[in-house]
């Protein structure tokens, strides 16, 4: 059964509109396209874009990349969006990156949007319900 969510609180809706503003001003059609915010326990918000070419990264570990160099690594909430128009929706993250702040923060909640367009925040188990490496621990 897909799970429901939990309606986004203040800070959610914060951490959307920073990623909305990352992406307004990084945005190249055809190079930089989605942005990802990313919120630690201590309140701080760490911002990437991606990067496209050949092999490139979401923009999802970007911003994971930004915190890890600062030495934050306290992952409390995640949330892509990509450009459509005038508006800046939330895009969830690919599997790839949902196993990815799995492997940083088993407890982390990702901001994620559903096919009926409701967007909602989920744990990270929630949205990837077995991931890999899940298997070993027992």
């Amino acid at each position: 059964m897909m799970p429901r969510g939990r309606a986004l609180g203040r800070d959610d809706r914060a951490l959307v509109r920073a990623a909305e503003g990352a992406l307004r001003a990084g945005w190249v059609e055809g190079r930089h396209t989605v942005a990802a915010a990313v919120r630690t326990r201590g309140g701080a918000v760490y911002l990437g874009l991606n990067l496209n070419g050949t092999n490139s990264p979401c923009a999802e570990p970007v911003a994971l990349g930004a915190a890890v160099t600062q030495g934050d690594r306290a992952f409390e909430t995640m949330v892509a969006v990509r450009r459509r128009g005038d508006r800046y929706p939330v895009l969830s993250p690919c599997g790839t990156c949902r196993q990815l702040l799995y492997d940083y923060a088993p407890r982390a909640r990702v901001i994620v949007r559903f096919r009926d367009g409701r967007v909602a925040r989920l744990t990270i188990e929630e949205s990837l319900p077995a991931p890999f490496g899940s298997f070993d621990e027992g």
